[in-house]
């Protein structure tokens, strides 16, 4: 700890070197993690309905089996193919069996995931709730790209985000009260639970996933509910700029769906980390307070 002192840069450093890291694991996170949910559906409905006698792959798989390969030629990644970023490069985007171009995303990931650790040890200080909100990160990067590629969240990532967020708070670890996160938690999961049933009742269609709610409650958990209100905003504001983008590129219609989970985790990362200097300019700018 008293190195640390002495020399400030070295912990951002270290969680940008460890964010590379965890970025190149969080690749294999962001892929498979789907896999396994639909085999596991698969396998549940097969158990339920033995009579449909539904295809099931019995091989297993998990986020270590099988090896990592090449998604056209199935040769496995060497170790050399493992550095973060630098493979990628070295490999001039290709597979270096097939030459099958490898996708950019991949690096990114790794790249994001070292800014946004070196950024949360750049803000806060050396202490089990800066590093826990490391982990609080590598959550939301993966539930981005997952809910991005499927429209899932999955409750692997929601669920347990929650829990370690009220835990922090009964144990005293973070800044926000046990009493905040508590409340946080329950708001953030009511608040989009009453909009998907009001819009439902009204219009007969189903506006957002039961995921999104469960995000919104783990960043509730995380933040407090004060920051609630902010993060919804904000990432409805995102959500609705980036979307019709995203729908005008495509070009397809304003009723096509499109994942609101990036929205709110991005909304909430930058709460995190700016949240209360947003709230103390809007109310002395805006409101006047």
């Amino acid at each position: 700890m008293e190195l640390f002192e002495y020399y400030p840069w070295l912990y951002p450093a270290f969680a940008g070197i460890f964010g590379l890291i965890v970025g190149s694991f969080l690749n294999v996170v962001i892929h498979r993690v789907p896999i396994m949910m639909e085999r596991e559906w698969k396998q549940d409905c097969a158990e339920t309905f033995p009579d449909l006698n539904i295809p099931l792959d019995n091989k297993k798989f998990n986020l270590s089996i099988p090896r990592s390969s090449c998604p056209r030629c199935k040769t496995p990644l060497r170790i050399i193919d493992n550095i973060p970023i630098i493979s990628w490069l070295l490999l001039k985007g290709k597979c270096h069996h097939c030459k099958e171009p490898i996708s950019i995303r991949y690096p990114l990931v790794e790249l994001l995931t070292a800014i946004m650790s070196c950024t949360i040890a750049y803000y806060f200080e050396l202490s089990y709730y800066s590093i826990a909100l490391l982990f609080f990160s590598f959550a939301l990067i993966s539930a981005t790209f997952i809910d991005l590629d499927t429209m899932l969240l999955p409750d692997s990532i929601t669920l347990p985000l929650t829990w370690f967020g009220l835990f922090l708070a009964l144990i005293g670890w973070s800044p926000v009260s046990l009493q905040d996160a508590v409340i946080g938690a329950i708001a953030g999961y009511l608040c989009l639970w009453s909009v998907y049933w009001v819009f439902k009742i009204v219009t007969g269609k189903e506006g957002m996933g039961y995921g999104d709610f469960k995000l919104l409650a783990a960043l509730g958990a995380w933040l407090g509910w004060q920051h609630l209100p902010m993060i919804v905003l904000l990432s409805s504001f995102v959500g609705l700029i980036f979307g019709l983008i995203q729908l005008r590129l495509q070009k397809k219609g304003i009723d096509r769906q499109f994942p609101f989970g990036p929205y709110l985790a991005i909304a909430g990362w930058i709460s995190l980390l700016w949240g209360n200097q947003i709230m103390v300019w809007y109310y002395s700018s805006v409101l006047g307070i």
